[in-house]
């Protein structure tokens, strides 16, 4: 099965895509989104959700989203669309990394997008070169919550824990004005739902050339969350502005 549609497919009932529920992307949006009518831009931005959300809330806000899938762009300019915002967002199929903006922007959204770009910081650089003076960076990417098993360490990668990870992150230049640590629940709901949706397609399509695939692949990932990595994993989001402009 084609990776984009098998992420389609298993974020199906969580179109975030992240560990977060409605109330934290909300709360998240609040500390990045202040005035009501800035430039937001999405580096990542799957179907649209976050951009969907801010534009929902903020008439005088307009977004620009950058992502490789096109099913995944295809439907945020349908929702788009339905909810009457398609005037105010702007949609490029091309590598997040390399976005070549036109402009700069108040808000640099990339929300569990890391590894498009090779890591936090290699993120956090792109953001900066699309940043205008004074706005603010929401990034979202994984941490060590406790000490992982070599298995999880070689498989998801080399994260640091969350001192570390911020740490980091001040040190090239960054302060944090706010975050969130994904709760246990908003982990396993995530997991559920990224499993739990790829496993109904594949049982509710029997018949078609992928669906034996993808049903192996729910089964694979809910075991390496569960036996391998669930106990250490886990996910912040950090509200950023630069120390020094």
């Amino acid at each position: 099965m084609d990776r984009q549609m098998r992420s389609l497919l298993a974020h199906t009932d969580h179109p975030i895509a992240a560990p977060l529920d409605d109330s934290s992307v909300d709360r998240l949006l609040s500390r990045a989104v202040i005035r009501g009518d800035e430039r937001v831009l999405d580096l990542g931005c799957g179907e649209g959700a976050w951009l969907l959300r801010v534009l929902r809330r903020h008439p005088g806000v307009t977004a620009e989203g950058v992502d490789v899938s096109a099913g995944a762009l295809e439907r945020a300019r349908q929702r788009s669309q339905e909810a009457g915002l398609a005037e105010r967002l702007t949609l490029h199929r091309t590598e997040a990394a390399a976005f070549p903006a036109q402009r700069r922007f108040d808000v640099v959204l990339s929300v569990g997008a890391a590894h498009a770009f090779g890591g936090l910081l290699p993120t956090l650089d792109a953001a900066r070169g699309q940043l205008a003076p004074g706005g603010t960076v929401l990034v979202g990417d994984a941490y060590w919550e406790r000490e992982p098993s070599p298995w999880a360490r070689e498989t998801l990668g080399e994260y640091e824990d969350l001192a570390g990870t911020v740490e980091k992150v001040i040190a090239d230049g960054w302060t944090p004005v706010y975050a969130h640590l994904s709760t246990r629940h908003e982990l396993d709901d995530y997991e559920w739902n990224w499993t739990g949706s790829l496993a109904r397609w594949a049982l509710d399509n029997r018949e078609h050339p992928d669906s034996a695939e993808a049903l192996r692949a729910a089964a694979l990932h809910r075991d390496e969350w569960l036996r391998g990595y669930r106990e250490s994993f886990g996910f912040v989001c950090l509200a950023l502005r630069r120390t020094t402009e």
